[in-house]
């Protein structure tokens, strides 16, 4: 019995030699050759597989050769230059940012010390700053002389915030006798004489002093309301005039729109249409609504130049302004203000029409301010007691 398990092992142990030998014989034999069929120097990976049968099959493959990197190129000295030049000028804004918000926290921080900064001023002057008066003239150049169709008092107080606008009819009366009354005697001709005459007739008329005049014309307004974006306003009429020996053109729809600067002055030189009608009678009609619109334009003006895209813009805007009009007020003088109108609210701003009635004179019509009421207006305003 033991004899015959031995026979029986041993059967097993040559039988497994056998198919561990023809395994071995099956396996693919890797290796790399050079073969003449190939590109020169070609390097290809050749596989012998054998099969059972003991045949056997060569296959090949081309070597992929790794792409070389291609060597960085060194920069030019053009570009080291411009390299160098955003490098220091980005350390020259980050310096500035520091340096400029510094500023802005020393004066008072908000849209208030933006401005201080910005316009070089200080907040302690700013703050000092009193009650300003000045003498707004519209001109609009006729064919002879220079007439004034806006004649308006705009008063700011910086120390209490508060703002008003007094409109001055433009016939009205200026002259010691209203039986004699002339035409040049009334306050639109006064500028083409000398614009500090009509500020003398403005300062008798409603008894407070004006501090500067301002005179601005027609390519004044254009200007100006050009660089702020134009004026987005409520034109409450439709307007259409015209008027050759001007060369004034006026044609508006009504409605809520952006108003240019060529808009800008038909909207504020508007009376009458063509056929002879105008603004409604609650609106004030004739030269009284075109004085409530020129108010009311002016208003919207100043918001919309105080508004957060045109503030960092404000220098340039303040330095256009003063190219295009005629004051006797220090740009310097005018820039101090600017930070403490960012505060204003501009719809706490109070317009009025000079208190007066009109009346014939002389066979002309003329407007007779009444001194009464302009004193209790005062009053009202904090202006007199």
């Amino acid at each position: 019995m033991f004899a015959f398990f031995i026979i029986i092992f041993k059967g097993v142990t040559s039988l497994n030699r056998v198919n561990n030998h023809k395994r071995k014989q099956s396996k693919s034999i890797p290796t790399k050759v050079k073969r003449a069929s190939m590109k020169k120097d070609e390097e290809v990976d050749i596989e012998i597989k054998v099969n059972k049968k003991g045949e056997s099959k060569v296959i090949s493959r081309p070597i992929k050769e790794k792409k070389k990197k291609k060597p960085k190129k060194e920069n030019g000295p053009i570009k080291r230059i411009f390299r160098k030049f955003f490098k220091w000028l980005l350390i020259f804004l980050i310096i500035f940012s520091i340096l400029f918000f510094i500023n802005v926290k020393r004066n008072g921080g908000g849209l208030k010390g933006v401005l201080c900064t910005v316009l070089g001023q200080k907040v302690e002057n700013v703050d000092a700053l009193e009650r300003i008066n000045v003498l707004l003239l519209g001109i609009s150049e006729d064919i002879n002389k220079k007439l004034t169709d806006t004649i308006i008092v705009c008063s700011y107080d910086p120390k209490i915030n508060n703002a008003f606008m007094i409109s001055i009819p433009r016939d009205t009366f200026v002259g010691t006798d209203e039986a004699i009354a002339k035409g040049s005697e009334k306050i639109n001709a006064l500028y083409s004489k000398n614009p500090n005459k009509a500020v003398e007739a403005v300062e008798k008329i409603i008894g407070m002093d004006i501090d500067y005049y301002a005179v601005f014309n027609n390519n004044a307004v254009i200007k100006i309301v050009d660089i702020i974006g134009g004026v987005n306003f409520d034109v409450p009429i439709d307007m259409d005039y015209d008027d050759p020996t001007q060369d004034l053109h006026i044609h508006l729809n009504s409605g809520y729109q952006n108003i240019n600067g060529n808009e800008a002055e038909q909207l504020l030189r508007f009376r009458h249409n063509n056929d002879g009608s105008s603004y409604p009678a609650e609106y004030g009609d004739n030269d009284f609504g075109r004085m409530k619109t020129q108010r009311n334009f002016i208003m919207e003006t100043v918001k919309q130049t105080l508004s957060f895209k045109n503030v960092l813009n404000s220098k340039n805007i303040i330095n256009t302004v003063f190219e295009n009009i005629e004051t006797d007020l220090d740009i310097d003088k005018a820039l101090a203000y600017v930070p403490a109108a960012v505060n204003l609210e501009i719809d706490t701003i109070t317009n009025y029409q000079l208190p007066g009635e009109s009346k014939r004179c002389n066979d002309l019509w003329f407007f007779i301010a009444d001194e009464t009421k302009i004193n209790t207006l005062l009053k009202d305003l904090g202006i007199k007691e």
